[in-house]
């Protein structure tokens, strides 16, 4: 039966279904005026409150309970109760009705959310740092009179740094936390990109720039690797990957179509200021989030978190061998790092089992699956606007929003193939089967939409367009494979594991991207110097990944 909610002289009627958005919760207020339910009266005041939770259900009485007597016979309780109401501000003496608004929304999330979309916004800005030179290169060049050979000399030189990082940051992030590591990172290449238009005149001093960008750029995705690593549960991992290492898609997008613009309007040196700015409002916001969790006890954080409850084995601790503090509230190596000596520091790098590292088939896979993947990727994000202008006849206008495609379908396969993975594991799908069936998608995909590409198959542009769009963003699957096997195979040490992989994943950006235009000087064929090479890798990928690649824990002792 529906209970009648009284306002004045109006009637609501609410169904037993729970409220979409704003949830409405009451208890009857007794007011001096109103009678006793044996009087006759039927309506009392109400004091409500909204709720921004869609899972919570409305609790009410029924009218036949009412009229039973059980509200008079428990008076006094809700006496009671509506002074702790007043206490806290939710209703006045007289019964009038107050609103508690649930604001800003993400208030109640848990903190591990947060954590994640922060990182997440990390990573956005971390592609439109990178991706805005390559818009920015055009009016450089002309400015200053370079050549082809120096603008990609400017271009690799972010690779260099990049690729230098990698180890240290997985290093350091396990060492102080995946959150300190970050933030230092984005720091870091947030105030180099702001240095780059002040230093191009000098051409040493725009290559350091460029190597200091890459190098925060580095490190931060072995500490976001850690960071999960220590806070997201195994049946979450795929989508947490997903989302925080989509926001390089999305930076992606976001610096393509907001670079021109902002170059044609303010100058080129504009877009350099206005990005280092978006890293240093970033890192005042992430440091604003941690401040602001309280400092509860870590099984008081544990409960917390848990909506809805959670049982014992939600969190797999046989994969996660850390405690719960590690896991909810600071990790371990951010305290100690506080009293740390550098003998401590250089004994702490001694104790990384480097040996059993390169003793797993599962690690040596995880390292050229990398690499492979990297070489199709950087490749194709360095040539393909070239491709598209060159051998498919687009005007410049038409090459640049072209070249977005790929990024913006992207960040729709990451979201499915998060969902896909998670889903499986969930359902007792083995871990490994999983991974292997995702990067397998994310390998095999990008081989067969470029050998289409690449033949004569009279196709038009559009349609070419279409099929390389395809493919590159079905290799978003990657995310849910070989990017979630660093943390499943040993959360402990998945920030160095990432850096191991993720320094040989920076080599085809130094060789990869200059060996594609030698071989299109020789060959003047595109299918040879971009596709072909790219091909051999996502299939020897392929083999190799599915023999040896494994997500089972490790020790490695």
């Amino acid at each position: 039966m529906a209970t009648i909610l009284a306002f004045g002289a109006y009637h609501f009627p609410i169904s037993d279904q729970s409220l979409p958005l704003f949830l409405l919760r009451y208890s009857p207020i007794p007011t001096p005026y109103l009678g006793s339910v044996s009087s006759g009266c039927r309506y009392r005041r109400l004091q409500f409150s909204v709720s921004a939770s869609r899972d919570r259900k409305v609790e009410e009485k029924s009218s036949d309970d009412r009229r039973a007597g059980t509200l008079a016979g428990g008076r006094r309780s809700l006496g009671m109760e509506v002074r702790k109401q007043v206490e806290k501000g939710l209703a006045s003496e007289d019964g009038v009705v107050d609103f508690e608004w649930k604001w800003p929304l993400w208030k109640e999330l848990p903190m591990r959310y947060k954590l994640i979309g922060t990182t997440s916004l990390a990573f956005v800005v971390c592609n439109m740092d990178k991706v805005n030179l390559s818009v920015a290169i055009i009016p450089m060049s002309h400015q200053f009179g370079w050549n082809s050979s120096t603008a990609g000399l400017v271009q690799s030189s972010f690779f260099w740094g990049y690729a230098l990082s990698q180890l240290p940051g997985g290093w350091l992030a396990k060492l102080f936390g995946g959150r300190k590591v970050l933030e230092v990172g984005v720091l870091s290449w947030s105030l180099a990109t702001i240095l780059v238009p002040n230093s191009a005149g000098f051409m040493p001093g725009l290559v350091l720039s460029r190597i200091l960008v890459g190098i925060g750029e580095g490190v931060s995705p072995s500490a976001a690797t850690d960071l999960i690593a220590r806070s997201i549960p195994l049946q979450e991992r795929s989508r947490a990957v997903a989302f925080v290492f989509g926001g390089l898609s999305v930076g992606s997008v976001l610096g393509l179509l907001f670079a021109p613009p902002i170059i044609q309007a303010c100058g080129w040196e504009s877009v350099f200021y206005i990005f280092g700015i978006l890293g240093i409002i970033w890192c005042l916001a992430f440091k604003f989030v941690k401040e602001a969790q309280p400092p509860l006890d870590a099984k008081e954080e544990f409960v917390k978190e848990a909506q809805p409850p959670l049982d014992a084995d939600y969190f797999d601790f046989r994969e996660r061998p850390m405690d719960v503090v590690d896991h909810f509230v600071v990790s371990k190596p951010e305290e100690k790092s506080r009293s740390s000596s550098f003998e401590e520091l250089s004994n702490s790098l001694k104790d990384v089992p480097w040996r059993a590292f390169f003793r797993s088939r599962a690690v040596w896979a995880m390292v050229y699956a990398h690499f492979c993947g990297s070489w199709g990727h950087y490749t194709c994000l360095s040539w393909l606007p070239t491709y598209f202008g060159e051998e498919l006849g687009l005007n410049l206008t038409e090459a640049a929003w072209v070249s977005i495609l790929p990024p913006l379908g992207s960040i729709l396969v990451t979201s499915i193939a998060a969902l896909f993975a998670d889903n499986l594991i969930s359902n007792g799908v083995e871990t490994t089967t999983v991974r292997k069936t995702c990067q397998t998608i994310a390998f095999l995909s990008p081989a067969i939409c470029m050998t289409l590409s690449s033949l004569d198959l009279g196709l038009p542009p559009w349609e070419v367009v279409g099929v390389l769009t395809c493919g590159l963003a079905l290799s978003s699957f990657a995310l849910s494979g070989l990017y979630c096997t660093h943390q499943d195979i040993s959360p402990e040490y998945a920030s160095i594991l990432l850096g191991i992989t993720n320094t040989v994943g920076a080599v085809p950006g130094i060789v990869g991207v200059a060996l594609t235009g030698y071989l299109l000087d020789s060959t003047h064929s595109w299918g040879l110097s971009l596709f072909a090479p790219s091909i051999f890798f996502y299939l020897t990928g392929t083999v190799v990944w599915l023999l040896f690649a494994s997500s089972k824990p490790q020790t490695f002792t």
